[in-house]
């Protein structure tokens, strides 16, 4: 089977997105690259996450024509490959219906370093401006907001992730997820302590070397 292991991975964390609760019933999605072929494997438009088999998977190329799979490839396809295209360390990408974290997105307000955990995506987490699903608006947004952080909000939708693998952009997304429930519990309570620049250069420097949590 083409892509095998990527595939059994997209079928693998979709179901994690749904136990994590970063998303409900088909939202979201997901994808892998895989560089060395200029191939993609991504979530199939439509199905229960924990009725998708590999097999489902829809692998696609870098220019969105189906290789292999019966199934349609998911609507977000388009800001899928954009962001390929956009940086070549993008090997993973996860886009979540997440609660808090779509709070914020709804807000409008971008995710500031509240926690040093924001340090994942960056020294903060953008927001992309709102545009129908599935456009090419919303994917010029999201590239235009992304930049070279690993995540941004999307306005009135949700947030998106990017990795150098789906491990690395999956844990992303659920650490944001705690990281805006502390900013949204923070901000019932008072205005909360923002980390300095510095502090957070120190952290995205120790993140960038692997150092653990």
């Amino acid at each position: 089977m083409l892509l095998e292991e990527e595939r059994n991975l997209v079928a693998t964390y979709g179901r994690k997105l749904i136990t994590s609760q970063l998303t409900t019933g088909t939202g979201g999605n997901l994808s892998i690259c895989n560089r060395e072929m200029g191939l993609v494997a991504i979530k199939p438009s439509g199905m229960d996450y924990f009725e998708i088999k590999p097999e489902d998977v829809v692998i696609v190329d870098l220019d969105g024509n189906k290789v292999d799979g019966d199934q349609k490839p998911s609507s977000e396809i388009q800001f899928q490959l954009a962001l390929y295209h956009h940086r070549s360390d993008i090997k993973a990408v996860v886009h979540t219906h997440q609660v808090y974290a779509t709070t914020l997105a709804c807000l409008r307000w971008e995710l500031p370093a509240v926690h040093y955990l924001v340090g994942l995506a960056g020294d903060k987490v953008p927001v992309a401006p709102y545009a129908t699903y599935g456009s090419k608006e919303l994917s010029e947004n999201i590239l235009s907001a992304i930049g070279t952080y690993n995540a941004c909000l999307m306005a009135n939708h949700g947030l998106v992730t990017v990795g150098a693998n789906i491990a690395a952009a999956f844990s992303t997304a659920e650490q944001l997820e705690l990281v805006c429930r502390l900013f949204y519990q923070a901000k019932c309570i008072g205005e909360p302590a923002i980390l300095s620049d510095d502090d957070m250069q120190v952290v995205i420097k120790k993140f960038n070397k692997s150092d653990s949590l």
